[in-house]
């Protein structure tokens, strides 16, 4: 699904307008990545998932085209741990 499918979606489930949907959408993304990249570092969303950050050390890596050995440096990415109960959530699972 990419994100004119899930405005849509948003829209038709909501019975908003597509353009109310995408204000929301955005709205929602935007609060979220802020707070992940420059508030606490993570957001929690009971019964769905959890959004943070995790450094990733530097490591040796290798470049695919020349074999030539390189490093890695360290970094932070954001990852999403979904929750045990995100199902509750599904439309063909509550039915």
């Amino acid at each position: 699904m990419n994100k004119s499918e899930l405005i849509a979606a948003v829209a038709e489930r909501c019975g908003i307008s597509k353009a109310n949907a995408a204000k929301n959408l955005e709205a929602v993304l935007g609060v979220i990545a802020d707070n992940v990249c420059e508030g606490d570092n993570e957001v929690t969303i009971p019964d769905f998932g959890r959004f943070f950050v995790k450094s990733v050390p530097e490591r040796q890596g290798m470049n695919p085209l020349t074999k030539e050995k390189m490093v890695i440096p360290a970094h932070d990415k954001v990852v999403f741990k979904p929750s045990a109960n995100l199902s509750i959530y599904s439309r063909k699972h509550n039915k």
